[in-house]
């Protein structure tokens, strides 16, 4: 499969049973496939006239107790950040996916780039956190969409899947497991009758409040300004604003270790690690490997989860080599989350790339062997 055919075969397993969308290059593939399997198993594909309507509406489907998504590239995902913002306050969980082209504006219509890493964390105003996955092959594609619908489930939250052209497009074998050995998370809800929900209500563990659906026979408030416990608007009370801000971010940042994935390669006797995500994490590994054959000892880390940023992660490895090489197609984002992480325990190499083009591996073995000299 493509990955974006692969994506939506993993939404669909995942239960997904809505999707509105516009169609922008290189995302057009999913709303495309979206739009004849849809109707296949059950679920409704929207054509919206533009992006903001299409988060507005996976937000709305949600809400209506379905799990839903949308798929767009850089440009449209900036014109959702104002839905997203929506989607955060009022704890909707949805999942976007961002599959990335060459920035800013328009930019490079059919070209891979990672330049909207800092805007799947920071892209709307206003303290929140959020989950962002980046796949690096069409399993990726498959296997991280019924992760990130998982985990917009377990913590009401919008979970962003952070592709780019190259895994987008790339074509290569997806395993579909059988069903009954895929972990699916459905949504929970509430145990309590009517009259005794609260529906901003945190569960102590994990700072999250069950969620029903709207003609459930539950009072509930999607209130966009900020609220209490109950939903209400608060005006003027610092005190309520402060705990709902507070658990907005502590629901995800509190459990980085349980959201957290990435994976190491030899690692075990390196001095030297690569730490990389998406397309660039397939490159990375060739160069790790061509390294390993001349004689330098030098690691892989993919990282999976690049939002919330897994900090432990990086400093164990900073404690353990001299230097860590950070390749990206961007002029260097990452970089600076490992920088720090690694609480300059190691030395931080970035090896940017933009204007449409993957590294070679030869770019990221340069700088190995710079580094090991």
């Amino acid at each position: 499969m493509q990955g974006d055919e692969a994506l939506v075969e993993g939404s669909l397993i995942a239960g997904c049973r809505f999707f509105a969308g516009y169609p922008i290059t290189p995302a057009t593939e999913i709303a495309e496939r979206m739009s004849r399997r849809m109707p296949q198993v059950g679920g409704i594909f929207m054509q919206m006239e533009d992006e903001l309507a299409s988060i507005m509406a996976i937000i709305g489907a949600s809400w209506a107790g379905r799990k839903a998504m949308t798929a767009t590239s850089g440009p449209g995902y900036s014109l959702m950040q104002e839905g997203l913002g929506y989607a955060i306050i009022t704890e909707a969980p949805i999942v976007i996916t961002d599959v990335q082209r060459g920035g800013p504006s328009t930019g490079l219509v059919t070209l891979p780039s990672q330049g909207d890493v800092m805007q799947a964390r920071w892209g709307s105003h206003g303290d929140y956190a959020m989950i962002t996955l980046a796949p690096s092959s069409a399993q990726d594609m498959f296997n991280l969409t019924i992760k990130s619908f998982n985990l917009a489930e377990q913590y009401r939250n919008p979970v962003v899947i952070l592709a780019d052209e190259v895994i987008a497009h790339v074509r290569e074998p997806v395993k579909i497991p059988p069903l009954d050995e895929i972990e699916i998370v459905e949504r929970r809800k509430p145990d309590v009758p009517p009259e005794e929900y609260i529906p901003y209500l945190p569960n102590p563990s994990e700072w999250v409040t069950p969620m029903p659906a709207f003609g459930d026979g539950y009072n509930v408030l999607a209130e966009s300004v900020m609220h209490d416990e109950f939903g209400h608007r608060i005006g003027i009370n610092h005190a309520a604003a402060e705990r709902m801000i507070k658990r907005l971010y502590y629901k995800i940042e509190k459990n980085v270790e349980k959201i957290a994935m990435y994976e190491k390669r030899y690692l075990d006797d390196s001095d030297i690690a690569v730490v990389s995500y998406g397309s660039t994490a397939r490159t990375a590994l060739r160069a790790v490997r061509e390294a390993r054959k001349l004689g330098i000892k030098v690691g892989l880390v993919r990282l999976i989860t690049i939002w919330p940023f897994y900090d432990k992660l990086i400093e164990e490895v900073a404690s353990q080599v001299k230097a860590i090489i950070v390749p990206e197609m961007n002029m260097g984002k990452i970089v600076r989350e490992v920088e720090r992480a690694s609480r300059g325990q190691a030395k931080v190499i970035s090896v940017p790339k933009v204007g449409g083009v993957l590294h070679h591996p030869d770019d990221i073995l340069s700088t190995i062997k710079m580094a090991e000299r």
